[in-house]
């Protein structure tokens, strides 16, 4: 019998990059382009699976600005656009999550990965039972980690899953999972555009926080004229402290955004089995459709 229940917050967005650019261009018979819904799909299935998913949410980006472009105009201003491609399969990913039975969440002037860490804080709080799964195309997530929460993410390919606790993140990284958005700003963060402290590389990054502990310890210890540090290192931190300290607010995920969430709305295996069946054949998924009648009573024989 299993013992504690897990939830699986899907980060929408950055899972269906990553699927659109893992995989071949996939069309279905009508001639759309689905490649980035299958592999989507792909390994959601995969993680319900693995996991044995009690409940899963599904947040999504919004096309407005953030109240991160407002600190900071140059926000992910280096980022490509989102391929045309990617653009015309979100709304279809969308549909079919609906038809899964999947809640999903978006909200203006917050990013997906704000929404993932206010509902992993409220599911917390709201069962003492649980674990927490961020499924996710990057590693934006690895700060919220911690002894419930993880971020489930792909390997090398598709189909090769790496799920990251608070040891895999130390081992990689050098730093504690809370201590990544200190990290981050110290050593930048270039797909979102922040600079971080430059000529700071992770390495030092890492060292750095190991021995103060955080951004602001360390500036509050050079202030007091008692950081034991390298003069080349002090005058980097030095000279580009406003920046550091933008990018520590930049890189912090949100965790109370103003939502209306409940864990028992998103209990997954409610789905229409004919009617889910129904909707991936338009897309001409038979792998999927063959998948599906395990999804729906995976949890029914724990």
């Amino acid at each position: 019998m299993k013992g504690k229940k897990r939830l699986i917050i899907i980060d929408s967005n950055s899972l269906l990059h990553r699927a659109f650019h893992a995989l071949p261009p996939l069309t279905a018979k009508s001639g759309e382009q689905t490649g980035a819904i299958y592999g989507f799909l792909l390994i959601l299935f995969k993680a319900i699976k693995d996991l044995q998913a009690d409940y899963i949410v599904a947040c999504f980006d919004t096309k407005t600005p953030t109240f991160r472009h407002e600190k900071f105009i140059e926000y992910k201003a280096h980022r490509p656009k989102t391929p045309n491609e990617i653009l015309l399969q979100l709304p279809k990913i969308k549909t079919i999550l609906e038809e899964l039975k999947i809640p999903i969440f978006a909200k203006e002037g917050f990013e997906a990965d704000d929404l993932i860490a206010t509902i992993a804080t409220i599911a917390k709080n709201q069962s003492d039972n649980l674990e927490v799964y961020i499924l996710s195309g990057d590693l934006d997530n690895l700060q919220l980690v911690d002894k419930i929460t993880r971020v489930y993410t792909l390997g090398k390919g598709i189909k090769d899953a790496v799920v990251y606790d608070e040891d895999r993140v130390i081992a990689r990284f050098g730093v504690k999972p809370a201590q990544m958005i200190d990290f981050k700003a110290l050593s930048g963060d270039s797909a979102d555009n922040i600079s971080g402290v430059p000529g700071i590389g992770k390495k030092t990054a890492a060292e750095l926080i190991n021995k103060f502990d955080s951004v602001k310890n360390l500036y509050s210890e050079i202030s007091q004229g008692m950081a034991n540090i390298k003069p080349r290192i002090k005058d980097l931190l030095t000279d580009n402290k406003k920046t550091a300290l933008l990018s520590l607010e930049l890189v912090e995920m949100k965790k109370d955004v103003n939502i209306e969430f409940l864990l028992k709305d998103c209990e997954f295996g409610k789905f229409d089995l004919k009617e889910v069946q129904n909707k991936l054949k338009v897309f001409n998924f038979d792998t999927l459709i063959n998948r599906l009648p395990l999804l729906l009573n995976i949890n029914k024989n724990v």
